[in-house]
């Protein structure tokens, strides 16, 4: 028990004990170049990357709350009538998910009863053990035209034949998006800087070179790919902003991406469609309805952001770190029993302290942290 009481007396009286490095000056070309080179390499990288390219003197605020409000403009026309958003954009209301119909397949008057299914042909009863989505099977085989036969089904009549030949909606809709975003370190900001004018939005349409800015997007542009059979879309708005700077210099940018691009690559249900049907009712009371199977480019709007400004502690922080990695040059140094460099104040070197280095020759010790 006394030499345990002896060891804990021993740690604590250690503890309370002052140490300070022993710095030895080596006049010698080699060493004094290579510990100049390796420090001015550090001091290039803390202040290229760390602090100008990085920006390590920021606090950064990743959690952003935003709003996204769309509309889409233009008319299109189908079986000779003119359609308008109402028509072809579905909800109506301009959320950030959204859906612009480009085809339609329209089956109209469609009631309650039995008719043949258009997918199986048959020969004879009983045929079509397969489960559709279209109807009922009923197991008959019932004749479609003079020379066909199809399988029979109860449901929605006439049943709806999608191998006919779809008709383009609309190939000029226009789309335009307002967007807030809100930084915790700051106000809001949106997508509509100050320089921009009533004049401009009318007349300008987004693209990557001259009108990066414009939120008015050209729907089934070259930009959004190949989407004659409908597809998904991401619309990617990103606000990198440093809020050290002016209001004016904080601004989104556009970027478009393919969201099904797995789907496009099999011929396996490509593209995206839906169906929708009105419903209407007879004198009689009879109800019938007129199916529509739409082929869209569904819109999917997706907000990011990142933005910083200036604090002291991670400027404090990272200029310790600075200050700490070129003293760690006399690492090499220390290795050879001598130190070239002058010692960093001994408060900050308590800071950073990582580990203590022991290196002897003969009755001699350096002390040295790294």
């Amino acid at each position: 028990s006394s030499t345990r009481a002896a060891e804990m007396w021993s740690c604590i009286t250690d503890f309370f004990t002052y140490e300070t490095t022993k710095s030895v000056v080596v006049k010698s070309w080699t060493i004094g170049i290579i510990n100049r080179i390796v420090q001015l390499i550090i001091i290039t990288y803390f202040i290229g990357w760390v602090f100008i390219y990085e920006k390590a003197y920021q606090i950064r605020d990743t959690a952003i709350e935003s709003s996204v409000m769309t509309k889409v403009k233009g008319f299109g026309i189908y079986n000779d009538k003119v359609m308008d958003v109402a028509d072809y954009v579905t909800p109506t209301q301009g959320a950030s998910v959204f859906c612009v119909i480009t085809k339609m397949i329209t089956t109209e008057n469609q009631v309650q009863g039995y008719c043949p299914e258009v997918s199986w042909e048959c020969s004879q009863n009983p045929c079509c053990r397969y489960s559709l989505v279209l109807g009922i099977l009923t197991g008959n085989c019932v004749p479609f035209n003079s020379t066909v036969n199809m399988c029979e089904i109860k449901g929605w009549c006439p049943a709806e034949i999608d191998t006919i030949k779809t008709l383009n909606v609309n190939e000029t809709a226009m789309l335009a998006m307002r967007q807030e975003v809100t930084f915790s370190l700051c106000s809001s900001r949106g997508n509509f800087p100050s320089t921009i004018t009533d004049d401009y939005i009318k007349k300008c349409n987004f693209d990557t070179v001259s009108n990066t800015y414009c939120p008015i997007f050209r729907v089934g542009d070259d930009t959004m790919g190949d989407t004659k059979d409908g597809g998904v879309i991401g619309i990617k708005i990103g606000w990198i902003c440093d809020l050290d700077k002016s209001d004016d210099q904080c601004n989104p940018s556009y970027s478009f991406t393919r969201l099904d691009a797995m789907s496009q690559r099999t011929a396996v249900s490509p593209g995206y469609n839906f169906r929708f049907a009105k419903y209407y009712k007879m004198e009689n009371g009879t109800d019938y309805r007129t199916l529509v199977k739409a082929y869209a480019i569904r819109f999917d709007v997706l907000v990011n952001g990142n933005a910083g400004k200036f604090n002291m502690i991670p400027t404090l922080i990272n200029m310790v770190a600075a200050f700490t990695s070129v003293g760690v040059v006399s690492f090499p140094a220390a290795i050879s029993g001598t130190t070239a460099h002058t010692p960093l104040p001994r408060a900050l070197t308590t800071v950073i302290y990582v580990t203590r280095m022991y290196v002897c020759r003969g009755q001699s010790c350096v002390t040295s942290y790294c």
